[in-house]
């Protein structure tokens, strides 16, 4: 049963933050079946961490809803190597674009978070109730306190300002425009650019950091934008909802998986003196699911469309957000 639609899109102003990068341009793209008009604007004309750039671009523009995909993203090696950008960029980003939206009167904002805000032992799959019930994952601890942050402030100016502003949390994204670079990428499409040069190299072996057995959960991008426009027409809420699959895969089946779609016929070698990350990262999506929304794509299938979009599109190409 599909739930009432609560926030009609029709000639709405909805305002992109973050649009060049992977998320961002994945909601232009499903906005695009929707009656409204798209706001965007690239960080070469504003820098979301300027608080007074930002104010006076929401005076200007005047945008009715916000969905807030901007920020600063990476693996593990980028999140241990520039902890302190991670952290004040991300939160600069989301104060900001919060505050102007409070300030200007959006009718609505959905915060786009992260599943790693939850604990790094925390129970699977994951429930959007055991937030802030123990230590985060030290190796992106800097970007998932902002995270935190941006969520917490959205509960705070829902109860204090009555702002409809939520915010949902996203398991691990990968497809088209994501970030392919070997250190900075995160696991899917760094193995998946790291695998395809092994083939075009001739190479027999793989590295692959860790040991492979951390299991995490993997949805394509336009399916994560899909649910953010139908939460953005039928849900409203203080609590934060999981946006996922319901199933988690090792490293290492996913290492076997784009070997196959990819056609690498060699080995891979676990280099286990690098971290492994959280144990486990799957999402409880009980809540998603009851208002009737289910992920389309599979991982196979979606990793097929990414790396045919990553031979024609990204092959040694550094991407860069929005």
């Amino acid at each position: 049963m599909t739930p009432p639609t609560l926030f009609p899109l029709n000639g709405r102003r909805i305002f992109v933050a973050g649009h060049r990068g992977m998320v961002g341009s994945a909601l232009i793209r499903r906005l695009r079946q929707e009656h409204c008009q798209t706001l965007t604007v690239g960080r070469d004309a504003l820098d979301l961490r300027d608080q007074p750039a930002v104010n006076r671009w929401f005076d200007e523009h005047r945008p009715e809803a916000v969905l807030l995909a901007a920020a600063r993203v990476g693996g593990i090696h980028a999140n241990n190597t520039h902890p302190g950008d991670f952290l004040y960029d991300n939160l600069a980003i989301s104060i900001n674009v919060i505050e102007a939206s409070r300030r200007t009167g959006v009718a609505k904002l959905v915060f786009l978070g992260s599943s790693c805000i939850y604990p790094r032992l925390a129970p699977q799959p994951m429930p959007e109730s055991c937030l802030l019930t123990g230590s985060l994952e030290p190796t992106n601890e800097w970007y998932a306190i902002a995270k935190i942050a941006g969520l917490k402030l959205c509960q705070a100016y829902r109860r204090q300002h009555g702002c409809d502003f939520s915010s949902v949390m996203p398991t691990n994204l990968y497809g088209p425009n994501d970030n392919f670079d070997l250190l900075s990428g995160h696991v899917l499409p760094a193995l998946l650019a790291k695998i395809d040069a092994a083939v075009r190299e001739g190479r027999d072996t793989v590295e692959i950091w860790g040991s492979g057995l951390p299991r995490r959960e993997f949805l394509h991008v336009d399916d994560l934008a899909d649910a953010v426009i139908f939460l953005l027409k039928s849900w409203s809420d203080e609590e934060p909802i999981n946006i996922g699959t319901g199933t988690d895969f090792t490293i290492a089946e996913l290492a076997e998986l784009i070997a196959e779609i990819v056609g690498f016929k060699g080995r891979f070698v676990y280099d286990v003196s690098k971290p492994d990350g959280t144990p486990r990262k799957l999402l409880d999506i009980a809540k998603l699911t009851a208002l009737g929304w289910c992920s389309r794509i599979s991982l196979e299938a979606g990793i097929r469309q990414t790396y045919d979009w990553y031979r024609t599109s990204a092959r040694r190409r550094s991407w860069k957000d929005g």
